[in-house]
């Protein structure tokens, strides 16, 4: 019996390589024409380059010596589009984003790790989720919420100062970001308090979330033949095989994948018990009913049974925002603390920006978002180092890409469009899109806030790049583009007003490595296996 489910395994999985990876050896098409690094190996080929932690110019290296299109190696000979150029990512983000789709990869990790939520949801099953999300993201709706920013950032404050209350001292700020962007989608997103900002030890969720990472990356190239797995072996077979496989990235993976998957349905039944006993209970709750996930039962009760969202999808939506709001924003504040202590001319002047700005109290909505040089350091972080920086797609349909400019290719014949087979995987380069020296000028590279005190190259503006954001594609684009974004924007802003007028910020002797990974984050080693990013702070006098 053991013997015939392997032999049929076996051949199953035999069948679909065959299929997935050997037609694309064979079939010739504009691919074969492009120019691009050569693979490292036939069974890998780029695929462990792309996954090194510490492979950052790799990524960015492809797009200076080979232009904004070009051709990578996957498993066994399949061939990968490399995209950066504007108008191509216009066509695979906004014109055709349902033919680009997330790869099978992606899909099949994020509904493993967080259920049928935003990230793993395709197509019009996409749209539905997103159309009953976005109310809640709304600028009016982000400007109630900001007493309870305030509120959370300053236990926050109260934390770091009582480890700083001799003066200075060592403090593991990741740790800290990671702990507060939880608690501030807890309150204002689930209307959940996690934690309140007292104890060394994090919430258990917290942990499991900002482990996430790390486990992944871990996993290496072997996330990209999870889907693979599942396809070939029974759904009630996954885990238990999984226990048994000696690989302690998956172990680690898995275990993290279940704290989420239990709070998540935890704060959802806690969440809808109270709706049930009516709106004095939910005033009781933290919140008062108008966090993000109140908002979103509600509306959802409202709504005609075919636009309503079962309580499963519901549930995965806990687990992405969670995660979406915690490790993308907390990794990008920890990102912007390290560059202001690099550059500490920069960070006494938006220091005494805030300062001017609060005038004795906490700075609000219109004033915090407006003041220009908080701003500015914001915007050219996320321009040169984007939390999320590995985007993929695959072709679900033979397509025509167009291009901006011209390729030549091995012909020695101009391309200005590339027609991609059905099945192509595609990686588009966000760090070579924010950082392209045509577009950015010479400077692209360096961290200058002040590029965006002025008006930005005609260059930028004229590309049409399509992101949501500044000109920058570090919050995606079109269909799929980051839901929450402006409620990143906001966080961002409360945590460094109130950070940067009550303390000072040093680079501790450690060195930090940012490890390449779906979520950058910094480490003290190499090996990424913990994230962490010790800093020297120094309470400011009063």
């Amino acid at each position: 019996m053991i013997g015939s489910l392997l032999q049929t395994l076996l051949v199953c999985g035999t069948t679909y390589v065959l299929w997935k990876y050997f037609r694309q050896i064979i079939v010739k098409s504009d691919l074969d024409k492009l120019d691009g690094p050569p693979p490292e190996s036939f069974l890998l080929g780029n695929r462990r380059q792309l996954r090194d932690k510490q492979g950052w110019n790799f990524h960015l290296d492809i797009g200076k010596k080979y232009g904004r299109v070009a051709r990578l190696h996957g498993f066994l000979g399949s061939k990968l589009l490399y995209v950066h150029d504007p108008k191509a990512m216009h066509h695979i983000a906004v014109k055709e984003p349902y033919i680009f789709e997330e790869t099978e990869w992606f899909l099949s990790a994020t509904k493993r790790q967080f259920g049928m939520g935003l990230f793993s949801s395709v197509g019009d099953h996409h749209r539905k989720q997103r159309k009953m999300l976005n109310p809640v993201f709304s600028v009016a709706h982000l400007r109630e919420m900001m007493p309870t920013f305030y509120k959370v950032v300053h236990k926050l404050g109260e934390a770091i100062e009582m480890r700083t209350k001799d003066g200075s001292a060592e403090v593991d700020m990741v740790m800290w970001m990671g702990r507060t962007a939880l608690e501030l989608v807890g309150q204002a997103g689930l209307g959940y308090s996690f934690d309140p900002l007292t104890e060394e030890k994090a919430d258990p969720l917290g942990e499991a979330i900002k482990n996430l990472m790390p486990a992944s990356a871990g996993l290496g190239s072997l996330t990209t033949l999870l889907p693979l797995v599942e396809k070939i072996v029974p759904e009630p077979l996954i885990v238990p095989l999984g226990k048994l496989v000696p690989i302690p990235a998956l172990h680690r993976m898995m275990r993290e994948t279940r704290i989420i998957k239990d709070k998540s349905l935890e704060i959802f039944e806690a969440k809808k018990a109270a709706l049930a006993k009516g709106d004095e209970e939910m005033k009781l709750q933290v919140g008062e009913g108008r966090d993000i996930m109140s908002v979103l039962l509600k509306a959802n009760m409202a709504s005609a049974e075919a636009d309503r969202l079962p309580d499963h999808e519901l549930i995965a939506q806990i687990a992405v925002l969670v995660f979406a709001a915690m490790d993308t924003t907390s990794n990008a504040l920890s990102l912007t603390l390290w560059r202001l202590a690099q550059n500490k001319d920069i960070q006494a002047r938006v220091r005494q920006e805030i300062l001017d700005a609060q005038n004795g109290s906490d700075i609000g909505y219109d004033d915090l978002v407006s003041l220009p040089l908080l701003d500015a350091v914001c915007r050219e972080t996320l321009r040169l180092h984007a939390p999320a920086p590995l985007r993929f797609r695959e072709a679900r349909e033979d397509a025509v890409l167009p291009l901006s400019k011209p390729v030549r290719g091995a012909d020695g014949k101009d391309m200005h469009e590339i027609l991609v087979p059905r099945g192509t995987e595609v990686y588009i380069c966000i760090g070579a899109s924010n950082t392209d020296k045509e577009l950015w000028g010479p400077d692209a590279e360096e961290w200058k806030p002040q590029r965006w005190l002025a008006p930005l190259p005609g260059e930028v503006t004229d590309a049409r790049i399509p992101g949501v954001y500044a000109n920058l594609m570090t919050f995606w684009a079109g269909a799929r583009a980051c839901i929450g974004f402006k409620f990143s924007q906001l966080e961002m802003k409360v945590v460094l007003a109130v950070l940067l007028s009550t303390f000072e910020f040093d680079l501790s002797d450690k060195q930090v490595y940012w490890n390449v990974a779906p979520v950058v984050y910094p480490s003290v080693m190499p090996s990424g296996r913990d994230a962490a990013m010790p800093m020297k702070v120094t309470l400011l006098k009063k």
